[in-house]
């Protein structure tokens, strides 16, 4: 039974990232930490009592392909009405719209719960608001008024349709097609891998579509984004006919089966109503306000099902009992004892809780960095934090993805043979997990943006900044206690590590792309160390406040100091000196 981390969330929320800050900020009015608390507690209430109940039953039951449409389970459509009703849908969409303009930030907090509860679940209203923020960002008012109010008030979901047979990452190769009529246009085509591109929840589905209007320049510069609902909304807001747009089929697939993944056909008939968003040919360039919305949604499904894998695998070594090891803190006589006891047992749970809570305050610091470029008051201060939280959305997506199947892969092999079998449920979690570096481009894209945009494109100031920053604020720790001081210590030299690693990757652009994935994710190791050295830190100073909890984090970092950030080492001498056996090696003869 899924238990969401509240006091985790909390330290990392209020503590590590000093949510403080968005206090009082001209388009924050409302935020207050009292208001994160309470908008958590009522998340959590959600997650546990409504989402975690149907898990099991999106995995097993799954959405149905039929000629009239989708069917989801019923389960799943009563909880949809639920989240509507409470108000989910709205947490961080505009005012002016009937949101309740929430930041990132905590957006991201709460996302983790529904993600970690019941990811299949999560997946529709993660498109949604990504719809919601390209329609905002790039729409015309009049598209503004008619399709956002009932999209963020959960009366309409949304999509985004990028993927065709033969167009996969290589969006140039779009072939879906545009033609003009009058004030719309005629859309023909297929896309595929289209999550929650047909469903029964609500009435209308809004889909964000990318094609080539009829004479366009060749490649992505000819690409448009296109508004083309499900069922045609009239000028009053009614619906009216149903659209050119049919679900030829749904996937088979590894995992997440309570989410639809479909294949969409447009213009089987007299074509598909569109309606152009923005300009002309700059389609690719709106869709990426919805992409890296969803690289942040998707890089914190990482570490949510890491928390989940790492909450079974722990009640399940409490409880599993097998011999009696030769440990320490073994209760006194006992001739057995569980298999939490044993010390590679406690090495497999110290990486899953280490990890996930070094990724959760990577990506909650990375979504307030997001949250002070969109309202601080400085021009300065918020373009850095701009930059700052544009270069780490990469690091959260890719890192804290692989990490997600990692850890959900530990968590099979705590249960041992148990975990092997389906009943248990730690096989689901390493099923639904293994999509998630997958999507919304792979970790290998992701790294090559990291090298090549985010890293390349100002010579390395946003790295080179954060990483003196990071520096700064370890050297302040003045604590005593021998564990800080140790976390303090392998922090700087993983900082140390990143930042030749960055020399090296700014010294040869070429042989960056070969070694872009591990340069991320050390990046992640290393700024994840940095916020757990932090973590060690504050924790030594309130042990008294919550000692139970305080303790635990202390054992946390000091786990990641010595057992995780050495990783850091050698990733940067695979940076450093991992380039040319790659490039200079034959595909033939591999």
């Amino acid at each position: 039974m899924y238990k969401a981390p509240l006091k985790e969330l909390r330290f990392a929320i209020h503590q590590l990232v000093g949510d403080q800050r968005l206090v009082g900020l001209s388009g924050l009015p409302d935020y207050s930490t009292e208001f994160a608390d309470a908008v958590l507690d009522e998340a959590a209430r959600f997650a546990e009592g409504v989402l975690d109940p149907i898990n099991r039953i999106g995995d097993r039951t799954g959405a149905k392909w039929t000629a009239e449409g989708v069917r989801m389970p019923a389960e799943f459509k009563a909880a949809y009405a639920r989240f509507v009703e409470g108000g989910w849908t709205q947490l961080r969409a505009e005012a002016e719209f009937g949101g309740q303009g929430a930041p990132i930030m905590l957006g991201t907090a709460v996302e983790e719960l529904w993600a970690s509860s019941n990811l299949a679940f999560k997946l529709c209203p993660m498109l949604t608001q990504g719809a919601v923020e390209a329609i905002n960002q790039c729409g015309s008012q009049a598209q503004k008024e008619k399709y956002l109010p009932k999209m963020i008030s959960g009366e309409w979901t949304g999509t985004m349709n990028l993927t065709e047979p033969q167009a996969g990452s290589d969006l140039a190769a779009i072939r879906t097609r545009a033609t003009r009529e009058g004030d719309h246009y005629r859309v023909y085509g297929q896309k595929i891998f289209i999550t929650y591109g047909d469903h029964d929840y609500t009435s209308n589905i809004i889909h964000m579509v990318l094609a080539r209007i009829e004479g366009a320049p060749a490649g992505v510069r000819g690409i448009s984004l296109f508004i083309v609902p499900k069922v045609i909304v009239n000028d009053d807001g009614s619906l009216g006919a149903r659209n050119d747009v049919r679900t030829v089929s749904i996937e088979h697939k590894l995992g997440i089966h309570g989410s639809p993944t479909c294949v969409l056909s447009y213009g089987d008939k007299e074509g598909a109503v569109g309606y152009l968003v923005g300009e002309e040919n700059r389609g690719l360039e709106y869709m990426f306000i919805m992409m890296n919305a969803a690289r942040l949604s998707v890089g914190l499904e990482g570490y949510a099902l890491a928390e989940r894998a790492y909450q079974q695998a722990l009640e399940y070594s409490r409880t599993r009992v097998q011999g009696k090891p030769k440990a320490r803190n073994v209760p006194e006589g006992s001739k057995v004892a569980p298999i939490a006891y044993h010390p590679d047992v406690k090495r497999m749970l110290l990486t899953q809780k280490a990890y996930t809570d070094a990724a959760r305050a990577v990506a909650l610091y990375a979504a307030m960095q997001l949250d002070l470029g969109k309202h601080l008051p400085d021009g300065d201060e918020k373009a850095k934090a701009q930059a700052r939280g544009e270069l780490l959305i990469p690091i959260v997506k890719g890192w804290s993805t692989e990490l997600g199947v990692t850890m959900a892969s530990l968590g099979v092999q705590v249960h041992g043979g148990m975990g092997f079998i389906e009943e248990t449920g730690a096989a689901q979690i390493l099923r639904d997990s293994r999509i998630a570096p997958i999507y919304e481009g792979t970790t290998g894209i992701q790294a090559g943006d990291l090298v090549g945009r985010k890293v390349g494109r100002d010579n390395g100031a946003a790295m080179n900044a954060l990483i003196a920053d990071m520096q700064a604020e370890l050297e302040k720790i003045s604590s005593s206690d021998a564990g800080v001081v140790a976390s303090k210590t392998a922090a700087l030299e993983g900082v140390a590590a990143l930042k030749e690693a960055t020399a090296a990757v700014l010294k040869d652009p070429e042989g960056a792309l070969a070694i872009c994935v591990p340069y991320l994710m050390l990046g992640g190791v290393v700024i994840g160390g940095w916020l757990t050295a932090k973590a060690h830190d504050l924790s030594v100073r309130q042990a008294s406040e919550d000692p139970e909890f305080f303790t635990a984090k202390q054992q946390i970092s000091r786990f990641y100091a010595a057992n995780l950030l050495p990783e850091a080492q050698t990733l940067a001498r695979v940076v450093k000196q991992g380039a040319a056996s790659i490039l200079e090696a034959d595909p033939t003869k591999l």
